[in-house]
């Protein structure tokens, strides 16, 4: 397995391309389509589906254009966020107008390529997806480097969060962690920094 992450829009998301024997799994798209579909182009890639940690403006905006160019591309979320397509209070108009509802939309939990961890906190319907035999965590907005993710926003929760971030220090320390928005870290120094889990 493969791995590249490249930040997309000015909230800068981490948006990671998971790939293996040529096949691509795009993990949180939250802007520029058309980047990411290139990149694809350029490193031989066939998309294979849209995966999303959680489903805030920031993190789904470039699946519009990833479906117009990939028709019926596959989106996972977990369905407790799939509520928040569409509404108006999740967008940001102009650079990150709402995109709607994606078509294709699948339930994260039918995902056999890793280990999808569900870790409500931020949003109800957050994961993290965990690939066990490559040491990596793609952690969304529940956990970053020397912070975890903000439960103010509607459907946040400080006590679920504590509880998913619980989840995730059962991890092995030498776990690479690439959150949604920041540097990497590993789930080891994390245990030992972050003021949050100290």
């Amino acid at each position: 397995m493969e791995r590249l992450t490249i930040q997309v829009g000015s909230y800068e998301v981490n948006c990671s391309i998971i790939s293996e024997n040529g096949k691509a799994w795009i993990v949180d798209p939250g802007h520029e389509g058309a980047r990411i579909a290139a990149l694809l182009e350029k490193k031989g890639l066939e998309p294979e589906a849209v995966l999303l940690t959680h489903a805030h403006f920031d993190h789904i905006t470039g699946i519009a254009e990833l479906q117009r160019l990939f028709p019926n591309l596959p989106v996972y979320i977990h369905s407790e966020d799939t509520v928040m397509f569409g509404h108006p209070f999740n967008q940001m108009p102009g650079e990150y107008a709402s995109i709607g509802v994606p078509a294709n939309i699948r339930d994260v939990n039918e995902l056999k390529i890793c280990e999808v961890i569900h870790t409500p906190g931020h949003t109800p319907g957050g994961v993290c997806y965990h690939f066990a035999n490559d040491k990596l965590l793609l952690s969304g907005d529940t956990l970053f480097a020397g912070s975890i993710g903000r439960t103010d926003f509607p459907g946040g929760s400080m006590s679920k969060m504590m509880e998913s971030l619980k989840k995730l220090m059962t991890l092995p320390d030498d776990t690479l962690v690439i959150p949604g928005h920041g540097s990497h870290t590993t789930i080891g120094r994390e245990k030992t920094s972050n003021p949050y889990l100290v």
